[in-house]
């Protein structure tokens, strides 16, 4: 699994103009499954995302989890994370799972932010989406699982 955390003031992401989900503070994670991902990886990868001390505490130190400030989450796929640019100017997409399984561990991963207690939107697997974001810092991690 592959993520991309942007710490957000607030996110939002719509399709054909229509908001389908949004946030306030927390993360905006834009999620990839990729080939030989499995449900394992999956709650590893949510497991990691809501230790992760990426938010400052009273003293500004980045020292406090996603769950530690109560945030939110707004989750979008991005089959585009497992681009490969190693050759050629077209990246190359065979490394992202197939379409089934990565809804399936897209979902998996969201069911498990909010099994934990987070509020948790989606954005709509394969497609087209706009996303809106004020980020937090910034601050922006690349995760792999």
């Amino acid at each position: 699994m592959r993520a991309v955390l942007q710490r957000v003031t607030a996110a939002s992401v719509s399709v054909d103009g229509a908001v389908l989900g949004q946030t306030g503070p927390g993360l905006l994670i834009l999620l990839c499954a990729m080939q030989g991902d499995d449900p394992a990886s999956g709650r590893a990868l949510a497991d990691k995302i809501l230790k992760l001390r990426i938010f400052r505490d009273d003293q500004g130190k980045t020292n406090r989890s996603l769950l530690d400030i109560a945030g939110e989450a707004l989750v979008v796929s991005q089959f585009t994370l497992a681009a490969d640019t190693s050759r050629g100017n077209r990246p190359g997409f065979s490394a992202a799972a197939p379409p089934e399984l990565g809804k399936a561990l897209f979902e998996l991963v969201a069911e498990h932010l909010a099994a934990a207690g987070v509020p948790v939107q989606r954005g709509r697997f394969g497609a087209e989406m706009q996303v809106n974001l004020t980020n937090d810092g910034p601050m922006t991690i690349w995760l792999d699982i």
